[in-house]
């Protein structure tokens, strides 16, 4: 089976760390004419260009907050002014801040759902309307959670935003299918990102040594890593997945859906 993006052009949110870095160096190595990456932080949006195109793709970075209304727009357009066309967005970003539902505030609630709710949506709605506009096939993949299941107490403002895309990546799927987009989700799991060694060992308090604990629990001795993650979006970007549209893939190890200890 031909697994690659070739001559493809992606976007990929979140593309200077972690899942998205992963996805973007994959789809290089993968075929890919071109690679956008968006990000906040612009010296690794340098250096994770600078991997790609080692790699053998163009690429390019914008610098970007994606609780700006008007960033989704903007990268999209970049994406065109540098490559031309766009065939596949990858949302990768997102915050994984905590909250419950007794303790959340508006303005968590508000910035967390216009990260990885709007921002993602709002990127879906510019590709559909390009590739309309060219008449061409494309895809969506959306880095997603398995906390949309229900999430644990202190992710339920994430699981609820994640929550919503899923719905909206089912929804999309089923419009737009006699366009010849398609929209697919990864409902991610417990994975090792820089932002979750920061998240657990920092803001948790839970020390350096919280990976070996967390893996040693693990049915395969360690967490999700980047690049399993990576290999699935290509695999949903590429034509291999085709006609598969509108699902939701738990990528997830230590769990299966209603049935736990």
């Amino acid at each position: 089976m031909d697994v690659g993006v070739d001559g493809k052009i992606l976007l990929v949110t979140g593309g200077t760390q972690g899942v998205g870095r992963a996805i973007a160096l994959e789809a290089a190595r993968s075929g890919a004419d071109g690679v956008m990456i968006s990000g906040r932080n612009a010296r690794r949006g340098a250096e994770a260009a600078a991997e790609i195109e080692e790699l053998g793709a163009e690429a390019g970075f914008v610098e970007a907050a994606l609780e700006d209304a008007e960033a989704p727009a903007a990268i999209f357009q970049a994406t065109l002014d540098r490559f031309g066309r766009v065939d596949v967005v990858v949302n990768a970003a997102a915050l994984t801040d905590r909250a419950s539902v007794i303790d959340v505030d508006p303005d968590f609630f508000d910035r967390m759902f216009a990260v990885n709710t709007r921002a993602p949506l709002m990127l879906m709605q510019e590709l559909i309307r390009h590739l309309r506009e060219r008449e061409a096939p494309g895809a969506v993949v959306n880095i997603l959670s398995v906390n949309v299941h229900g999430g644990t107490p202190e992710l339920a403002i994430y699981a609820g935003s994640k929550a919503a895309l899923a719905v909206m990546t089912k929804n999309a799927a089923y419009t737009h299918r006699f366009d010849r987009v398609r929209c697919n989700g990864i409902l991610l799991g417990w994975a090792d990102t820089p932002g979750e060694r920061d998240m657990q060992a920092n803001k948790l308090g839970l020390g350096e040594d919280w990976l070996a604990k967390a893996e040693a629990g693990m049915p395969w001795g360690r967490l999700i890593k980047p690049e399993d993650v990576a290999r699935l979006a290509i695999f949903l970007a590429s034509d291999a997945s085709i006609p598969m549209t509108g699902a939701l893939i738990d990528q997830q190890q230590d769990y299966t859906l209603g049935v736990r200890d």
